[in-house]
């Protein structure tokens, strides 16, 4: 029996529940996290998740003056912080344990009939890591999209509608297909990384007893590979931000 993801179906529509469930999860850490840093905030006496939260600040703006003049990128410091916040958190999520329940065909969950697949028996991974899911991943890139075209739009129409058709008129549909690929390989790397990081937790668990040692070795680059991934994450969504609104003049 293999683990699978329990599905709704609504109106013809499927809707993973564990990746609806591990996305409210995971933004309800984050907003605790940031509510517990500014909790009592002090300029005198700062606390430790004080420090961090403002440690995480920095760091962010560090990203966006790499990438563009951090006065035209200060307006993109909120999204910045909120979407590696996220990341970090739900790259690790998958880490520590799962939850696998057993399921026969037919069985209902709140009145719907859950997905099984066609298995008459099947074990339901309930826990997951949400980026693991390329539904999710590819939902944050087309929020990176949808941001990067407006923006460019808002603060920079006619140079960010010229370079659809540089250096030369022919070169628009190139142009086109250069556009759509950056944010599908942003969210294609995400969710390879995080989702492979977890089937190799899987594999290793069935070793039993043997694969203990390495569990512990993987378990710490997991989190290592989560923490680069958000970087990664932000970093380029800082780039294709700063293509889109910043002219310079050699271009």
């Amino acid at each position: 029996m293999d683990h699978i993801f329990p599905e709704v179906n609504l109106g013809g529509i499927r809707f993973d529940l564990a990746a609806i469930i591990m996305i409210v999860i995971t933004s309800i850490i984050v907003f605790i996290i940031a509510k517990l840093a500014v909790r009592n905030a002090s300029v005198t006496n700062p606390t430790k998740m004080q420090n961090f939260l403002e440690w995480v600040i920095e760091f962010v703006q560090n990203i966006i003056g790499t990438t563009m003049d951090l006065k035209k990128g200060r307006p993109y410091l909120t999204l910045g912080i909120a979407m590696i916040m996220y990341l970090f958190v739900a790259n690790l999520l998958g880490l520590p344990f799962g939850i696998i329940t057993e399921a026969h065909h037919g069985a209902a969950f709140a009145g719907m009939e859950l997905n099984l697949h066609g298995e008459e028996e099947a074990h339901i991974a309930w826990w997951k890591s949400p980026t693991a899911d390329v539904a999710v991943s590819g939902a944050l890139m087309a929020i990176v999209i949808v941001l990067t075209h407006i923006e460019g739009l808002r603060r920079n129409r006619k140079h960010y509608l010229k370079h659809y058709f540089e250096p030369y008129a022919a070169f628009f549909p190139l142009n086109v297909i250069k556009e759509v690929a950056k944010p599908l390989s942003l969210s294609l790397r995400l969710y390879g990384n995080i989702f492979a990081g977890e089937v190799m937790i899987g594999v290793i668990m069935g070793m039993g007893w043997f694969g203990i040692p390495a569990l512990i070795v993987w378990q710490g680059f997991s989190v290592f590979v989560g923490a680069i991934q958000s970087f990664v994450f932000v970093m380029l969504t800082m780039v294709y931000m700063s293509q889109a609104i910043v002219h310079e003049e050699h271009h």
